[in-house]
């Protein structure tokens, strides 16, 4: 079932990246002009914020997943679990951050023309 999964997600993400990248190339060529790019550009951007995004929370929530086992184990040990735990968010959380960066940069270097 989890290969059904994946497999459909990215036949999902490949059709979703190269479809408007062959219909911008179609018209161009009936046109007879240079395509534009700017739905690719967009696509591009937000499926790397999200990708980035979902990162973060699995990790965030496994962490998590660990820390209230933990305490759950060991209720004498939660002050040095709780902080870990808090650094250890703070660092994932970083990850979500360098990521909108990232995209930001993009964005503003490469503005679009709509």
């Amino acid at each position: 079932m989890k290969k059904l999964i994946s497999i459909s997600l990215i036949v999902l993400i490949a059709l979703a990246v190269f479809a408007p990248l062959a219909i911008a190339a179609g018209d161009a060529a009936a046109a007879g002009a240079k395509p534009e790019y700017n739905g690719i550009i967009v696509l591009g951007l937000g499926l790397a914020i999200g990708l980035g995004a979902l990162g973060a929370a699995l990790g965030q929530g496994l962490g998590l997943k660990g820390a209230v086992e933990g305490v759950a184990r060991n209720p004498g040990a939660s002050g040095k679990i709780t902080t870990t735990l808090i650094i250890g968010l703070a660092m994932i959380e970083s990850l979500a951050i360098y990521a909108l960066v990232v995209v930001l940069i993009i964005l503003f270097v490469n503005p679009l023309k709509f």
